[in-house]
Order: structure tokens, then sequence, then C-alpha cells
């Protein structure tokens, strides 16, 4: 049986609430319309279909656009060897949906590192804790909004009170813009304040005017 097969399988199962299978590059999809529902989908997906391996979870940030958050999850059967991907959007203001853990117990460290990089909480998760920042960090490092030089942090004797590792270089992000280029990835020229952007045929006039060249900080190899 192949994966499209068994994820029309899925599909007649739960009907419209899923969408219409979709493939790429041999990859299927599956859209799930109502997150509340996905412990039941991944349980008939494991119990009668075989996907007996939560191979991951990962979350998306969509910001600027509602929902905010997608989660996919990738599905495999050691019996079937088929892979299959849900995914389900969630929006901002509620940012939870139904933990699987009760189907894969593997699901718990995933859950939990997208709690922890994210913020999107799964109820029902038997410890819903950070797992990579510590207890009573207050930001979500993987979110679009938070920057790539990172954020101070005032928690004296628990963690970092000078600002975060990367805070001020050398790479940073920079809100707004025309395009990726005019946002990111900027770097930051050594010993200056000065920011120029990773790509040569970009290069900002000032930052000739300034340097004397428009090739960066670094040499140019002579051909």
């Amino acid at each position: 049986m192949t994966a499209l097969e068994l994820a029309q399988q899925l599909r007649g199962q739960f009907g419209d609430v899923l969408s219409e299978p979709s493939e790429f590059r041999g990859e299927i999809t599956l859209k799930l319309a109502d997150a509340e529902r996905i412990a039941d989908v991944c349980a008939f997906a494991k119990k009668q279909l075989g996907f007996d391996y939560l191979v991951d979870v990962s979350s998306i940030d969509n910001y600027g656009d509602d929902p905010r958050w997608t989660v996919v999850y990738h599905i495999y059967g050691y019996g079937h060897h088929c892979t299959l991907r849900l995914k389900t959007d969630v929006g901002e203001e509620k940012s939870e949906l139904p933990t699987v853990t009760s189907v894969w117990r593997t699901a718990d460290w995933h859950e939990r590192e997208i709690y922890d990089m994210m913020g999107i909480r799964f109820r029902g998760h038997p410890d819903l804790r950070r797992i990579l920042m510590w207890d009573g960090y207050p930001y979500f490092p993987l979110r679009k909004d938070f920057p790539l030089a990172g954020k101070p942090t005032n928690l004296p004797e628990i963690a970092f009170t000078k600002p975060a590792p990367l805070e001020g270089g050398p790479f940073v992000t920079i809100a707004g813009g025309k395009d990726s280029l005019a946002r990111e990835p900027r770097v930051r020229i050594p010993d200056s304040n000065d920011l120029a952007l990773n790509a040569r045929i970009e290069r900002r006039d000032d930052d000739k005017n300034l340097h004397g060249h428009s090739h960066g900080p670094g040499p140019i190899e002579k051909k």
C-alpha cells in the first residue's frame, strides 16, 4: 500500500476535516482544519494504518498572517515503510492544541521543544516545561519577531545579567525593508558599528563611500 492510499483512508475516516492529500516530490501531506482533532487523527493513523513511529514534530511561525502557527507532524510506519505529513494551524491568541503523547511517547520532547522555542502549548502534556532555555526565561527564541542578535535578560545569579550572547552581532536582523535582502542577513563589520549586506551585488553606496570599496570587510582574491 502506498502513502497516498493510506492518506486517502485517513481522510475517508475523518472527512472534510482533512484536506485532499497533496503530493510534492514524492511526499504526501494532509492538512487538518481543526487542530483540536489532532490527537484523534494521529491515534487512528497509528492503530488502524500502522504509522507506529513519530519521526518529528515541528512548528512554523507565519509571522504577519493569521493563524500564526503551523504545527507539522511527520509519521512513519515500519510495517509498510510509508511516510506521511500532517499539518494543522493554531491561532496566536489560543496558541494551544492537544498533546499527542498518548499516541506516541516520543512526542514528549518534541512538544517541549516547540513550547520552549515558539511558545505553543500542548494541552494534556505530562510535563510541559522548558527543555533548552532556563525556567523563567521570558522569550521564545524561534519566533520571527525575536531578534537574531538576542535580547538581554535580568535574572541575577540565575542566567545572563548582561546582553544575551549574540547581542550586537556579528549577525543582526533589521525589521521592515522592501525585501529579505534589506532585512537579513546583514553582517557587522569587525571593529566598527557599520552594517553591510551579505551579498556583493547589493552593497550600499554609503558602505563604499565609507570604506573605499563595496566588497565588505574581507579581502578579494585576485584572479
